[in-house]
């Protein structure tokens, strides 16, 4: 491994890998076993179970921490068991601050298994970080961002929210799922944690499901370990070899979504069908200046509202598109489209969710790289 700092792109190929000991492989080999001989009782090579380390989950857990300029990674079985570890960090009578717009499975978690635990979660909207910190009293132990929000794309600013999260001694997680570390690096803003389903972009191809956390305090690291061993809600050695194969491109393939993505985002806004096109990168986003400052490009995760549309209507969409696929999920190199009301975020009861915006109207898109011209083109045949 070079001794220079590698960047970013360098680091989605070789960040944290070594060729493989034992027989020098390039790529990291499925290491398929449950279990490892040992010389004495303790006496092994560092790997005695694998539900508490396995060398190809091992390898990946590396590559999450290089690529997020982290130093500790962990891997789980889904991005959703990547939080539940989080949220045993914590203990009866504990507080939350949640955005108020996130992915209805973290919802659902907070809500209908954590609660009954005495865990208390508020949402709110946090483009204002002034509102945060009306929430926050003596029990307030972490404040939970995702930005660009799902799937109403609002923007957060990670870097005032981990001033604040110190000012409190609060733990700040950022789910950095839509972004990706190619995009933004919350670490590098202030976050102590960051979470990814490594089933949308890392993975990107749709062939796996995978959760990711990564933290840069070692006392923070051991006791998510800790959980992960304890709990034993890890990834397997095939996927996690999946995950990692799909790292390698990571930068490749979320320059095209990027770049499909405006194109679409653009098309959108001046369809005359179209009501509303939720995407960061445009001028007007409300907070498309903090998207500017902590992102590098806008991503090719786009939600739109179709003019004096119902439910009905935008159903009747999503089921014509022929090269967007009707399906849940995101982050793959083919595109997705999806209905939130009654598919990713139908666990969030209607009041709940149209006050963040999630209408019955409202279409997500996730943009892949496959020719823009015939994303655009689906688009048009759909919409009518």
């Amino acid at each position: 491994m070079s001794k220079h700092p590698l960047k970013f792109n360098s680091k989605t190929i070789h960040g944290g890998q070594e060729p493989d000991a034992a027989f020098g492989a390039v790529m990291p080999p499925i290491y398929q076993t449950s279990t490892y001989a040992q010389t004495t009782p303790g006496g092994h090579k560092g790997y005695e179970y694998s539900r508490s380390a396995n060398p190809t989950r091992t390898a990946l857990e590396r590559s999450l921490a290089s690529i997020e300029n982290g130093e500790y990674g962990l891997a789980f079985a889904s991005g959703l068991a990547a939080i539940d570890a989080v949220i045993k960090l914590l203990s009866p009578g504990d507080e939350v601050v949640s955005t108020n717009d996130l992915y209805g499975g973290s919802y659902r978690l907070f809500k209908q298994v954590f609660e009954k635990f005495g865990i208390t979660f508020h949402f709110i909207g946090m483009g204002e970080v002034a509102r945060i910190e009306e929430k926050i009293n003596k029990n307030t132990k972490l404040i939970w961002v995702e930005t660009p929000t799902n799937p109403m794309m609002n923007v957060i600013n990670i870097k005032a929210v981990a001033a604040l999260a110190k000012k409190h001694k609060i733990l700040l997680a950022v789910d950095n799922t839509f972004a990706t570390p190619y995009l933004q690096r919350p670490l590098e803003l202030g976050a102590d944690i960051v979470m990814h389903s490594a089933t949308k972009y890392l993975g990107g191809h749709s062939d796996v499901v995978v959760g990711a956390l990564v933290v840069r305090d070692k006392e923070l690291a051991d006791k998510l370990y800790f959980i992960q061993n304890a709990s034993g809600a890890v990834c397997g050695p095939m996927d996690s070899f999946l995950v990692l194969r799909g790292i390698k491109t990571l930068h490749v393939r979320m320059q095209r979504h990027c770049e499909n993505g405006e194109a679409i985002a653009r098309y959108l806004k001046k369809h005359s069908k179209i009501e509303k096109v939720y995407w960061p990168g445009f001028e007007e986003h409300p907070n498309h200046e903090v998207a500017k400052s902590q992102m590098s490009d806008f991503g090719g995760m786009i939600s739109f509202i179709p003019k004096g549309s119902n439910f009905k209507d935008a159903v009747k969409i999503v089921e014509k598109l022929q090269v967007f696929t009707l399906a849940e999920s995101l982050g793959g190199v083919e595109s997705l489209a999806g209905h939130p009301a009654s598919m990713t975020h139908a666990s969030i009861p209607k009041e709940e969710r149209e006050k963040s915006g999630v209408v019955d109207s409202l279409i997500r898109l996730s943009v892949g790289i496959e020719d823009v011209d015939d994303l655009i083109a689906d688009l048009e045949q759909a919409i009518g």
